[in-house]
């Protein structure tokens, strides 16, 4: 049996936190589908088809790994791709109690898929799109957070010099 996993997220952007919990998910289980939510219930910066792009470059050259864009119901998700498991990453304590909550309306919704959170390593603990985009929005040098073309894209965003140049 093959063993597939969805890590399900906004990635606006995709950080290299996001990175690393897919590259990790990607050494447990035969495939992953990194899943770019479409229509979440909160402001984004960018639109579904950057988030797509940045996240298919960023994740393109670990095995296994492919991306593509949903809406809906993450369980619904899961289900259409044939996935027995949703990986999510945790940062700090404060990530657990969200995580748990979502945990258990997915179980309540989907009680054959399995819900598998990997810690974040320590270097990217302070990572957060929200964290990426506010230092980008301010000029500040996110090029030890996200991927080069990442950078790029936030720098032409906030019209501020690209710090990877």
């Amino acid at each position: 049996m093959i063993r597939r996993a969805i890590f399900p997220a906004t990635f606006d952007p995709i950080h290299l936190g996001h990175y690393d919990i897919a590259m990790r998910a990607a050494r447990i289980f035969d495939e992953l589908i990194v899943g770019v939510y479409d229509r979440p219930l909160k402001q984004l910066l960018f639109p579904i088809k950057d988030r797509l792009e940045m996240a298919q470059m960023a994740l393109s050259v670990i095995p296994g790994v492919q991306v593509e864009s949903y809406s809906g119901l993450t369980v619904d998700f899961a289900r259409r791709v044939g996935a027995q498991v949703i990986v999510r990453g945790l940062r700090v304590f404060s990530d657990f109690e969200l995580e748990f909550r979502m945990a258990l309306a997915n179980h309540r919704l989907a009680p054959e898929i399995e819900v598998v959170c990997l810690i974040t390593t320590e270097e990217h603990m302070h990572l957060s799109s929200s964290t990426v985009r506010e230092i980008a929005a301010l000029g500040g040098d996110v090029s030890s957070m996200v991927p080069s073309h990442v950078q790029k894209l936030l720098a032409e965003r906030f019209g501020q010099p690209d710090h990877a140049s």
